[in-house]
């Protein structure tokens, strides 16, 4: 799940949350840019029964003992490990025996060991294979602000108004914490707002929706380096 309030307390699901701060005025240098800061994540996996909440996702292999890439929407990317077994689109069952976090500077991508997996062959065959997990598994969300990452995909986006902005298409995180990628109503580039009590006020999951405080240029292109601009 996605969880606003900061806290260390692990999470489970795909919970993001949002951190507080106080709502008020938009700062001239808030971290909103119509460019992501790293490559554009894939879209995420669709899960085969909508009572299924998606954990993780296989990525290449990883050495040639049977270790595997596994990026987590778990709050706490480590607690994917602790659910027992996991599905797969395709029915499969599958159980994760250890995960460590991966070189780099990504705070949810694992290395993994599944049971009854090893060597390369093997480990290459789950690439792209996502995890699910049944959500009467999972437990209730704690309080209104956390949110389990699947509910959030595909939510639309509006303003105190009502009026729309976009829809999420992905809750990417690249170490600052969870941004929320809005794509605009007639399509175009998309944009990221960070998922924080001062820009995202309101969540109603029932209805599949967020209230944002985007800026009025959220989506405007980016404009030109000024000459003195040395990056």
């Amino acid at each position: 799940m996605a969880r606003r309030p900061a806290g260390s307390t692990p999470r489970d699901g795909g919970r993001r949350g949002r951190t507080s701060s106080a709502i008020g005025k938009i700062a001239p240098d808030a971290a909103t840019s119509p460019k992501a800061p790293a490559p554009k994540p894939a879209p995420l996996p669709v899960p085969p029964d909508p009572n299924l909440v998606l954990l993780g996702e296989f990525g290449r292999a990883h050495g040639l003992n049977g270790e595997v890439r596994l990026k987590s929407y778990t709050g706490d990317p480590r607690a994917i490990a602790g659910y027992g077994a996991l599905l797969t689109a395709d029915g499969r069952s599958l159980t994760l025996a250890d995960v460590r976090l991966a070189p780099g500077s990504s705070p949810d991508m694992l290395i993994a060991r599944v049971k009854g997996v090893s060597g390369r062959s093997a480990a290459e065959a789950l690439n792209r294979v996502a995890l699910f997990i049944p959500r009467d598994r999972l437990t209730a969300p704690e309080d209104d602000d956390e949110v389990y990452t699947a509910d959030l995909i595909g939510a639309t986006a509006v303003d105190e108004a009502g009026t729309l902005v976009g829809t999420i298409v992905a809750v990417p995180n690249y170490g600052g914490g969870d941004l929320l990628e809005l794509r605009p109503p007639n399509g175009g580039a998309t944009a990221l707002l960070p998922f924080t009590k001062a820009f995202v006020p309101v969540l109603d999951m029932a209805q599949r929706r967020v209230t944002v405080a985007a800026p009025e240029d959220l989506f405007a292109p980016p404009g030109e380096k000024p000459a003195d601009d040395p990056g």
